[in-house]
């Protein structure tokens, strides 16, 4: 395991969150979205089941997607910025069938403070780690969701192995076409 397990599952997340908004759809586009993407992620804690707090994880995705694509002084200075505005407090917890771990906002915390500070939390560990290179964009011309890369020779260039796929088909074809 390259971080620690909430480190990774943060990311992932974070990743997840980010590519919910695309150019020709958004998926977090009622609050039945927002519980259904809550539920899969395991996002503990209190819920307003709204609109003002779909509205603020929607709104979290941008700076989230900023922050994936910033050089390293950037990130620092996004992250420090993001745990002080949220007041964060770093404590080991536990819950469910999780070992400790650390959450950093209070158990109290609106959803999109909780995810914001999650996701830095995480970033952390890849700044300290000097890993940020791991987290990209997709290599398809036509996608343009970001990923984790958690493989052991930083090799993943795809989101998914929908884009994978798509990307290598498309060269096979091109390559037997010029034969």
């Amino acid at each position: 395991m390259l971080f620690a397990h909430d480190t990774e599952a943060a990311l992932s997340a974070a990743a997840a969150l980010i590519n919910t908004e695309q150019p020709d759809r958004d998926e977090l586009d009622d609050v039945d979205a927002l519980d259904a993407f809550v539920a899969r992620w395991g996002w503990t804690g209190p819920r307003a089941h709204d609109r003002a707090e779909l509205d603020a994880v929607r709104a979290l995705r941008p700076q989230l997607r900023r922050l994936w694509l910033a050089e390293e002084d950037e990130v620092v200075t996004q992250v420090n910025t993001m745990l002080s505005d949220a007041g964060a407090l770093p404590q080991l917890v536990t819950h469910g069938d999780e070992g400790y771990h650390l959450h950093a906002a209070s158990p109290g915390a609106p959803l999109a403070v909780r995810m914001s500070v999650e996701a830095a939390m995480a970033f952390v560990d890849v700044v300290r780690q000097h890993e940020l290179h791991r987290l990209r964009s997709c290599d398809a011309d036509d996608c343009d969701d970001v990923l984790v890369d958690l493989s052991r020779n930083r090799s993943r260039r795809y989101c998914s192995n929908t884009c994978s796929s798509r990307v290598n088909v498309a060269a096979f074809r091109a390559r037997g076409a010029g034969r």
